[in-house]
């Protein structure tokens, strides 16, 4: 297949914007990887092969309390449940490309890359062209969140150890969620969440997190049930 460049640049320059927002959130997810006790260069791998933020920073904390790997991995699958659903609407535009596209597709998939592509073709759904639009748009998203993510990883490892970092990721979850809050479903997701995260705080083995990421997400659901 012939790879238009123009369209890629397109799909650059459409990114370009959204990057202001990914670099602060690397650099935090650097930090608080490092700060949670993980070994830089180890961070830096769970970067490249993860590549999700919101993910990498629950899983940071929960490593830095001691909790269980098992509610680890269980935590994370929660908060990465919405790549299921972005996989299966890329799947509509991409499920005919080679099998080598589709394996780079997938790895780049991230909030803002996926945004941008729907935003873009969403009625347009049979143009040729969406396969270098959306890698212009991916790559630099991940160009810029792993250099931040490296930024952040090198400034965490100059720390002293005594300093109290944890303060980060709260922050990171607060700046991610906010602009998420558009409509009432998502809304009373993060409420239910909230509050169901304060009520459970004395359960062991940070089991409050996992419980509010349900509460949260069947919220959420009941809500567009009734929207619908």
């Amino acid at each position: 297949m012939s790879f238009d460049r123009s369209v890629f640049a397109e799909g650059v320059r459409a990114s370009l914007p959204v990057l202001a927002g990914v670099a602060p959130f690397g650099v935090i997810c650097g930090v608080a990887m490092v700060a949670s006790g993980i070994a830089p260069a180890m961070a830096m791998l769970m970067s490249l092969l993860v590549f999700a933020g919101a993910s990498m920073v629950a899983s940071a904390q929960l490593l830095a309390s001691g909790t269980p790997a098992l509610l680890v991995i269980l935590t994370t699958i929660f908060i990465n449940l919405r790549f299921m659903m972005y996989s299966a609407s890329l799947r509509l535009h991409f499920a005919h490309a080679p099998l080598r596209w589709r394996l780079i597709v997938s790895y780049l998939v991230a909030d803002n890359a996926y945004g941008l592509f729907l935003q873009h073709f969403s009625d347009r759904p049979d143009d040729p062209r969406k396969l270098e639009y959306y890698l212009g748009t991916a790559i630099p998203i991940w160009v810029a969140w792993q250099a931040a993510v490296l930024a952040g990883i090198l400034i965490g490892a100059g720390v002293p150890a005594s300093w109290r970092l944890e303060f980060a990721a709260p922050l990171a979850f607060i700046a991610m969620s906010v602009p998420l809050l558009r409509d009432r479903a998502m809304i009373a997701a993060a409420l239910a969440a909230a509050i169901t995260v304060v009520l459970a705080n004395d359960l062991p083995l940070r089991l409050s997190v996992a419980a509010a990421a349900i509460v949260g997400i069947v919220t959420g659901m009941m809500f567009e049930r009734k929207k619908a």
